[in-house]
């Protein structure tokens, strides 16, 4: 059971941005991380995927379904899509932006929380670790900690497919392991399918089951990362070249470098 885009195309206005992108199914229980170069099309297709944006051709299926033969409130609940900019512009605590993500599930967002609601948000913030945050207001927290409320504001709401864009920008290097960590447990404890958009190719090659090179609106190579982060695609894409090497502790690291 998995997730698959078939056929994109999006334009805005006359100009193409996906050009007949597809991808492999890409399994639940499996990390996949998209790289490639700013404009390349990789907010647009999260988007797509979502039903935020609707494609001119193709499909986004789960589990063999077409998504878009959804309403968009059942789509929303099962593909969550979390935008790079996430800022902090409420003075509400951690509990109480996570319990509202958790009660947007429910038809007339009820006043009053059922235990249920609040069983699941308990969990999400002890599964994260923010535990120690959780009656903080959200805006005094470091972005380390804001962006793992925000991933917790996507799986209390326990999609099938989450979409995340760029979770690790403008983060410390401790904290973007801590997230990408995080992101990779939480895909595999939940068995869900999750995309990351992110451009640290390191990484990605360190945490994504599988790497998806998008360049030019299309998926120029997709598989494991030793294989893909070889591949001469990558090297197109990026116009740069690439060496790989694994570090003492097996590690796999991926060094670009200016060709001349």
């Amino acid at each position: 059971m998995a997730l698959q885009l078939r056929d994109l195309e999006f334009c805005y206005g006359a100009t193409p941005v996906l050009q007949g992108l597809g991808t492999e199914a890409l399994p639940r229980g499996e990390f996949a991380a998209l790289v490639g170069p700013n404009g390349s099309g990789k907010s647009t297709l999260f988007r797509c995927a979502a039903g935020l944006l609707r494609p001119e051709r193709g499909t986004v299926a789960l589990d063999g379904h077409d998504l878009s033969q959804l309403s968009q409130r059942e789509r929303a609940r099962k593909v969550f899509y979390l935008a790079q900019d996430t800022g902090a512009r409420v003075a509400l605590s951690v509990f109480d932006i996570i319990l509202l993500a958790r009660k947007s599930l429910h038809r007339g967002y009820a006043l009053a929380a059922s235990p249920a609601d609040t069983h699941a948000v308990e969990a999400v913030i002890e599964e994260l670790g923010l535990s120690a945050f959780a009656s903080r207001d959200i805006a005094t927290l470091s972005g380390g900690q804001r962006q793992l409320a925000a991933i917790g504001q996507a799986l209390v709401r326990e999609p099938d497919v989450l979409l995340l864009d760029e979770p690790t920008s403008a983060l410390d290097v401790r904290r973007q392991l801590d997230v990408m960590a995080t992101i990779r447990e939480a895909t595999r404890r939940r068995d869900i399918v999750t995309v990351v958009a992110i451009h640290d190719l390191s990484l990605a090659a360190r945490f994504a089951d599988r790497v998806l090179v998008m360049n030019s609106g299309r998926i120029a190579q997709a598989g494991a990362p030793a294989e893909v982060l070889a591949h001469e695609a990558v090297a197109e894409t990026y116009a740069v070249g690439v060496h790989l090497e694994h570090s003492a502790r097996g590690t796999l690291l991926v060094e670009p470098y200016i060709q001349v």
